[in-house]
């Protein structure tokens, strides 16, 4: 039996941009989009792509606004579920929204401003468009997900917990695929590796989750 269906204007027309935003990718490039699909199975994706990107890659780009919007309505989801509200003001969106985009985009300009104080351009440049596709894989699990949410299913606890850790389990897999292409040059450097993991992928998560909890 369906539950009931709020009113969720602005959730819907969300969810919608961010169906739009990937049939324009796959408008732009339908070759590209297909390998995309299947970078969870095969590294097709990562091989051929990772030669040619751009510092601003239209089909990347929207594939990134679809994240953003994702996450923006996943953020709400939890967010309403975890204070017990039955409506969220419009500015808690814009809020989420713009802390998301802020620090990814925030987060990979370090990481290449990094990458260029210590000559390695070229292996961070490889690194963060395998770490940005996987992120832009999550956005396209999680508008079937929201839609889901909002208009099907009950929310639960243990829902939202196997959803996180399924987003989890594939930006893990980003890593540990972005690990074994470089795992020559990290054994060369594993000190300098493990110092980045620490500052770069460990603690501005940690740092979010003080932020969330307190």
């Amino acid at each position: 039996m369906l539950r009931y269906i709020e009113h969720n204007e602005l959730l819907t027309i969300l969810l919608a941009a961010g169906l739009i935003f990937i049939a324009l990718a796959k408008l732009a490039a339908p070759a590209r989009f297909l390998d995309f699909m299947n970078i969870l199975i095969k590294p097709k994706y990562l091989k051929i792509y990772s030669k040619d990107q751009k510092f601003v890659d239209f089909f990347d780009a929207l594939l990134f606004a679809n994240l953003i919007v994702c996450t923006t309505v996943f953020g709400y989801i939890i967010y309403k579920y975890a204070f017990g509200v039955q409506m969220v003001h419009p500015d808690v969106l814009i809020k989420i929204s713009v802390s998301v985009g802020t620090f990814i985009i925030a987060k990979v300009l370090l990481e290449r401003l990094i990458g260029s104080l210590f000559e390695m351009d070229n292996l961070i440049d490889t690194y963060l468009f395998q770490k940005i596709s996987y992120k832009n894989f999550l956005g396209l699990i999680l508008l079937p997900l929201n839609a889901f949410f909002l208009y099907t299913l009950d929310i639960s606890s243990t829902l939202i917990y196997s959803i996180l850790v399924l987003l989890l389990l594939i930006n893990l897999t980003g890593l540990f695929s972005s690990l074994k292409t470089h795992q020559s040059l990290i054994k060369n450097h594993l000190f300098y590796f493990i110092l980045y993991l620490c500052a770069l992928e460990i603690a501005p998560y940690l740092v979010l989750y003080k932020v969330f909890v307190s």
